[in-house]
């Protein structure tokens, strides 16, 4: 991504602080798996939606207005033994050269550097509570400051909530993350589509998982968004099943979601179909009613309407086809009404997506459901789970089927960005018999 898109967000962010203040954002900690062995890094969303830098031990600070610039990055300094060991590092230069900041310091001035530079403001934007480490940082060079308002030092009188800033920000996506996002989606798109072509009696979720993730490195993507759901049978009734670890049967469907994280914009796509590539007539029955929802969720999704008016329409939909299947009896307002759905449908049909899968943004305002408008990117994912229900029909028992797609909101209407993944019944079996 350009230097000038996070140039741009910057300023965007300090014209909504204003004089006098000072934001400071650290970066996500190094998260360690066991012993000497650390997880892969991944920044902190915000701090990456600021900056592009992704190394640890970096702190962003910005003050707007600054003489001296306004943009001031604390990062590791270079140091070739460590690099050796770790790699690359940007040090103060490339922090200045590479990453655009006006300003960089050694992080191991931090301590002797930010008093200083929180001196004299009003208001600190600053979010407690992510890192408690470094809240306590905060608080102590606040602390000292005001210990020292006697020798004329003025202290910041209000702590301002950054994310909340940051949130609205990240709500409207720019056409350099909606770049990214279809980028995402492509290589999530492929992943379906070749765990399809892959999946038959006898293999195990795990089998089909490395499919995916296969996938998802082959068109860039070094990471999926979040744990990969593959569930076979039964294991598709579980919303967040991530064990993949139980071997496909004939006769069961399998539902998958799974999405890629591109430059950390992630995809999010769930698709269910037959292990041995033929829906019977009960599960066609069912996944028709879950793909008509669907549908008519994602008509709903065009500027003006509100956030929960797919869900509304989702629900109607599949209520009427529990009634028609006979799994649910009863007046379908009525059922509505006692959320009786909720047995078979327990989940809400969306949620924001952007850098992180359930990505940030109200989904009220002033107490009302906010309004769709362009720029915005949700999911539309209906589902029906059913178990092993006594008064619910044996040929329904364990089937859990889910239909998720990426959904940009568009001036005219909405773009789904991951419409290629195939979800008609046909398109799936035809797809299914080119198996690989």
């Amino acid at each position: 991504m350009q230097k000038k898109e996070f140039a741009k967000r910057r300023q965007h962010l300090m014209d909504i602080m204003g004089p006098d203040t000072i934001a400071v954002l650290p970066n996500a900690p190094v998260a360690n798996r066991n012993r000497d062995v650390d997880y892969p890094y991944r920044s902190d969303s915000n701090f990456h939606y600021l900056t592009g830098f992704d190394e640890p031990e970096s702190v962003l600070v910005l003050i707007p207005g600054r003489e001296h610039g306004e943009y001031i990055l604390f990062c590791r300094e270079r140091d070739l033994d460590k690099e050796i060991w770790d790699g690359y590092r940007a040090g103060q230069d490339g922090a200045i050269n590479n990453f655009g900041a006006d300003d960089s310091y050694p992080i191991s001035d931090l301590d002797d550097i930010l008093p200083g530079l929180l001196e004299d403001k009003e208001k600190v934007y600053y979010t407690m509570g992510n890192q408690p480490s470094f809240d306590q940082h905060m608080v102590s060079w606040l602390n000292h400051l005001r210990q020292a308002s006697r020798s004329g030092k003025h202290s910041p009188t209000e702590i301002i909530e950054l994310e909340h800033c940051l949130n609205e920000l990240r709500l409207f996506k720019s056409s350099q993350e909606i770049k990214a996002m279809k980028q995402a989606a492509k290589a999530s798109v492929q992943a379906h589509i070749r765990a399809m072509q892959f999946t038959k009696p006898g293999k195990w979720e795990y089998e089909v998982e490395a499919e995916i993730i296969h996938e998802f490195m082959k068109h860039g993507c070094r990471s999926p968004a979040y744990p990969s759901i593959v569930g076979g049978g039964e294991n598709g009734c579980i919303l967040h099943y991530i064990e993949n670890n139980a071997k496909l049967k004939n006769n069961d469907l399998l539902l998958i979601d799974a999405g890629a994280e591109y430059e950390c914009y992630a995809g999010d796509i769930t698709r269910t179909f037959p292990v041995n590539g033929k829906f019977s007539p009960a599960q066609a029955a069912l996944y028709q009613v879950v793909l008509d929802a669907q549908k008519a969720a994602i008509a709903a999704v065009k500027p003006g309407n509100h956030w929960n008016q797919p869900h509304e329409v989702a629900v109607e939909v599949l209520t009427q086809g529990l009634v028609d299947l006979g799994i649910l009896k009863g007046d379908v307002a009525q059922l509505i009404e006692d959320a009786a759905y909720r047995e078979f449908y327990m989940h809400r049909t969306g949620h924001w997506l952007g850098m992180d899968v359930h990505d940030v943004g109200d989904y009220k305002v002033g107490g009302e459901w906010r309004l769709l408008e362009p720029g915005m990117v949700l999911t539309v994912e209906p589902g029906l789970y059913i178990r092993d229900q006594a008064h619910v029909d044996k040929k329904w028992h364990f089937t859990g089927i889910r239909i998720e797609d990426d959904v940009l909101v568009t001036k005219d209407g909405c773009e789904v960005l991951t419409e290629a993944a195939p979800k008609e019944i046909d398109e799936i079996e035809a797809l299914m018999a080119e198996a690989i």
